[in-house]
């Protein structure tokens, strides 16, 4: 079997379109044809902190497509299902037994670091091995493995390649909403960082019926576009003190809920201190490790909470459906954050995405990528 991937071989150099050998589907793993994948920024920090012995990679990590061959353990999912592909968890250690599949003790092995639990891949490139398991799937590619852990089935009526960011950037940002904040209907809310991320989790107040609900960027197009997706109230932080401006918003009184969506110490520390008390930041901003960030632990005493997120505390098979069905009810309208763009672009698109050009770009796959037909695979 043969894949057409964009290989990472090196920070300073484009990705390259390379076609890769993949080896025999192991009894939990599923082969899936990719229709959309979307570029995350995870991807986009892998690919410009990426070592020698990173690489070579294949990035991508909001797969989307049809399975086309199932291992001979698979017992949920058969040839021809349409998927939505998220993270990776084990199923057997003590949180994922305890439905926390976020913060499964494997969550490193099985998605960070491109390769299965054992450290073997299913890729190869003239017979040398090719890191092929990002976060499970390795989606910027025609056909991507997968594990059964990871695939959420999906109704065949709906639009597959924009459904591919439900497993990340979407999930994360509606689900610290949601999720993780689960603010009361007439709650005021700050949103600090509209990229995909945070207009998702601008979607997700929306969604929760939050009074107030503040859209915080430097950006005055993005503040625009957020003003369009429901925010009650814009602060470009360029041009104002955003903690006074919040302040002013509210009365004096500060927001009940925050979300962080840049990770800059800077912002953490504003998404903290224009909290009401009590008030609860939810940070899901990530700018690589080390990330000091100091704050005024008055703030915290005085009953404000700073909580980490990932994946939006989100159990993807529970949770994308969810937010498909809001999407069918018109109250999640995700797809107004997606532009789509050819495989063959996506050196293009990740510079476009880099620059902030693009909110959510989805690459798509043609159905001429296709080489192989559907089959089992025992």
């Amino acid at each position: 079997m043969k894949t057409t991937a964009a290989v990472l071989r090196s920070s300073r150099a484009p990705l390259t379109l390379e076609e890769l050998d993949i080896g025999d589907l192991r009894p939990h793993e599923v082969l899936v044809r990719i229709v959309g994948s979307g570029v995350c920024h995870t991807d986009l920090g892998m690919i410009a902190g990426v070592g020698d012995d990173d690489i070579p990679i294949v990035l991508g990590h909001e797969g989307s497509g049809v399975v086309t061959a199932i291992g001979s353990s698979v017992d949920h999912l058969t040839v021809g299902d349409h998927v939505v592909l998220s993270y990776n968890s084990c199923g057997t250690c003590d949180n994922c037994t305890r439905e926390l599949p976020m913060h499964c003790r494997d969550f490193v092995a099985l998605n960070l670091v491109g390769g299965r639990i054992d450290g073997s891949t299913a890729l190869r490139s003239g017979g040398d091995p090719v890191r092929g398991h990002f976060f499970g799937q390795s989606s910027w590619a025609t056909y991507a493995v997968a594990n059964e852990k990871n695939c959420v089935p999906v109704a065949t009526d709906l639009p597959l390649e924009l459904l591919a960011p439900l497993g990340c950037g979407i999930q994360t940002g509606a689900g610290a909403v949601l999720n993780t904040l689960a603010p009361k209907a007439g709650s005021s809310i700050a949103i600090f960082g509209t990229g995909s991320v945070g207009l998702a989790a601008l979607l997700g107040a929306v969604v929760a019926e939050c009074g107030t609900i503040i859209a915080v960027d430097i950006q005055q197009s993005r503040l625009e576009k957020a003003v369009e997706l429901g925010a009650t109230h814009t602060v470009n932080s360029a041009e104002e003190d955003v903690v006074e401006r919040i302040r002013d918003i509210t009365g004096g009184l500060g927001v009940q809920y925050s979300v962080d969506c840049i990770g800059l110490p800077s912002v953490v520390r504003s998404a903290l201190e224009c909290l009401q008390s009590p008030g609860i930041c939810a940070s899901v901003g990530f700018q690589g490790a080390p990330n000091d960030i100091t704050v005024d632990q008055g703030h915290l005493l005085f009953g404000r909470s700073l909580v980490g997120v990932i994946e939006g505390d989100a159990i993807p098979q529970q949770f994308i459906p969810q937010m498909i069905e809001l999407y069918r009810a018109g109250r999640f309208p995700f797809d107004k954050l997606i532009d789509t763009f050819d495989f063959s672009q996506i050196n293009d698109v990740l510079d476009a995405a880099h620059r902030g050009r693009v909110t959510k770009a989805v690459l798509t796959f043609s159905d001429g990528d296709a080489r192989t037909e559907e089959h089992d695979n025992d």
